[in-house]
């Protein structure tokens, strides 16, 4: 589990393609490094990846294709800043709301508004998922905790402070991007368990 808290901006160091999976390798500060492990579970853009090694500035991962047609991981190049975060220690603080690291869709950046040093950006989802936006509940992006703002059918808007724009890559979205995104499971499963309550007592 992660908290939408995003820890570390890396990099893209290098990209090989294998039969079944594509080996990342990212670099890092040492800081962040030092705590990892290999085998330990990283967010990753969003994405729940299991570190199969590292050295003093980097990490790298293995993603399955399954896992690259899902997510955003397929269109990365050498170079492509990346949202990282360790997984919860038991008695760490949440700061933004609990992630799993499972991405429901890749949304689509439909307009960018640039206010002073803040950024809006209106997402649109497929139809499927948007009976889960609410105002002011959560959504997972790229692997930061952020509060939707207003929803409009499919679409929605949130509101990117200074601080999250300077230590995510949330800064460089622009239209037509896709963002990795992870819905609130409280909010799926209360939306859910309503909806089959409702259809019983039809």
């Amino acid at each position: 589990m992660f908290s939408g808290i995003v820890q570390e901006k890396g990099s893209i160091a290098n990209l090989q393609k294998q039969n079944e999976f594509l080996s990342i390798e990212i670099s890092c500060s040492e800081d962040f490094v030092k705590d990892i492990s290999v085998g330990d579970s990283v967010s990753v853009d969003g994405v729940c990846l299991t570190v199969t090694s590292k050295s003093s500035d980097s990490i790298n991962f293995d993603a399955v294709n399954e896992t690259l047609n899902r997510t955003i991981i397929n269109n990365y190049i050498v170079g492509t800043k990346i949202n990282l975060e360790s997984s919860l220690k038991f008695g760490g603080s949440i700061g933004g709301h609990l992630m799993s690291g499972h991405i429901h869709q890749t949304a689509i950046i439909k307009e960018v508004l640039i206010i002073g040093d803040t950024k809006d950006l209106v997402i649109e989802v497929d139809a499927e998922w948007s009976k889960y936006l609410f105002e002011k509940g959560y959504v997972g992006l790229n692997g930061c905790s952020i509060t939707i703002g207003q929803i409009n059918d499919r679409r929605f808007k949130v509101h990117i402070i200074p601080e999250t724009l300077r230590s995510t890559n949330l800064d460089d979205l622009v239209f037509g991007d896709q963002v990795n995104l992870e819905l609130d499971q409280n909010t799926i499963t209360i939306t859910d368990t309503t909806e089959r309550l409702l259809r019983d007592k039809a």
